[in-house]
């Protein structure tokens, strides 16, 4: 199950940086994560200061 960014998220752009295979990229209004690329580690949560992804 891949995670998916929330409308929680503050665009700083934390997780893009933890994302080890670079699955995060940056939206109009927010971060988005490609599902097919996510490993579903979740670093991109341990990352991020206001919890915007999440588990789908």
């Amino acid at each position: 199950m891949a995670y998916k960014i929330t409308d929680e998220c503050i665009a700083c752009g934390a997780c893009a940086e933890a994302c080890p295979v670079s699955a995060i990229k940056e939206g109009d209004c927010k971060y988005e994560i490609n599902a097919d690329e996510c490993i579903e580690c979740g670093a991109c949560a341990e990352a991020c200061p206001v919890a915007a992804p999440v588990a789908e």
